[in-house]
């Protein structure tokens, strides 16, 4: 099988590129900086350098792949994904593994955007798999700085919770799904062992870094007004204000048992990850 791996030297992509080479393969990479995917793999990967925008350069990545993963972000993953679900398939692509969200079915915040792209994959005909996982665990490095600072965590949350999900079990599920077939034309909906508030979260980062962190709930709208001051773009805003909503509703609190149905093994807790990352928190 030959692999072709967008977002390859992010943090998901990354870790799919090094769970191939593991098994002996040697997977193409597609990406801006050729140099900084040299810096990361050596001569063990091939390299495309280019842009899920321009047709040219997908075409030439696209050639003589059997499996795709699609890794896209930001305001534009429908047309990105239609684009690069068409080139797959006119490419001669076998099975287009896309790195999606769980907000997707919800349709909230970035998950929007997802189930766009998604649906545009489905209308080209080719084979895929979608990967949907929910909040990312590495999400609340984000609360870092303030955490060091203050020693507090704000968000517009409430009591709602949340199923955070650990790096390495997305790596390991979207590996299996892109190496094998078995989970050809479905969605994979997976999460963390338990849904928990930010609160709990909070409450167990303090633990791992051996200080009192606590979490300070508040509005909307001082969310708004910290991520205009961070210069966030006006999309990002409210896509991020759309997904602390839907937590704060409990609208994404679903467990699910995917990773343990595809990997075998149970999810990675939060406190296994505050553990590994507690040295960001001091």
């Amino acid at each position: 099988m030959n692999y072709l791996i967008t977002g390859a030297t992010g943090q998901i992509g990354s870790g799919v590129v090094k769970c191939l080479l593991e098994r002996g393969e040697r997977p193409r990479v597609f990406v801006r900086d050729a140099e900084k995917a040299r810096a990361r793999y050596g001569d063990r990967v091939d390299i495309i350098t280019g842009d899920l925008a321009d047709a040219k350069s997908l075409a030439a990545a696209l050639r003589g792949i059997d499996a795709l993963l699609l890794i896209n972000v930001g305001h534009e993953i429908e047309a990105r994904d239609e684009a690069a679900a068409r080139a797959a398939k006119a490419a001669g692509v076998k099975h287009l593994v896309k790195l999606s969200s769980m907000d997707a079915q919800q349709n909230a915040g970035t998950g929007a955007w997802h189930a766009r792209g998604e649906s545009a994959i489905r209308v080209s005909g080719i084979a895929f798999t979608f990967v949907q996982p929910g909040g990312f665990m590495s999400n609340a490095l984000g609360w870092a700085a303030s955490i060091k600072a203050e020693g507090v965590v704000r968000s517009p949350t409430g009591d709602g919770r949340i199923a955070f999900i650990h790096p390495d079990d997305i790596v390991a599920v979207t590996t299996l799904a892109l190496t094998t077939q078995k989970y050809e034309g479905e969605m994979l909906p997976i999460s963390g062992p338990e849904a928990l508030s930010y609160a709990e979260m909070t409450e167990k980062i303090g633990a791992a870094a051996g200080k009192p962190v606590k979490f300070e709930p508040i509005s909307e709208e001082q969310e708004r007004q910290q991520m205009t001051k961070e210069d966030e773009p006006p999309e990002i805003i409210e896509a991020h204000i759309s997904i602390y909503r839907a937590i704060r509703e409990g609208r994404l609190a679903r467990v699910t048992d995917n990773v343990n149905r595809v990997v075998g093994r149970k999810p990675i807790r939060f406190e296994q990850w505050a553990q590994e990352n507690a040295a960001a928190f001091c």
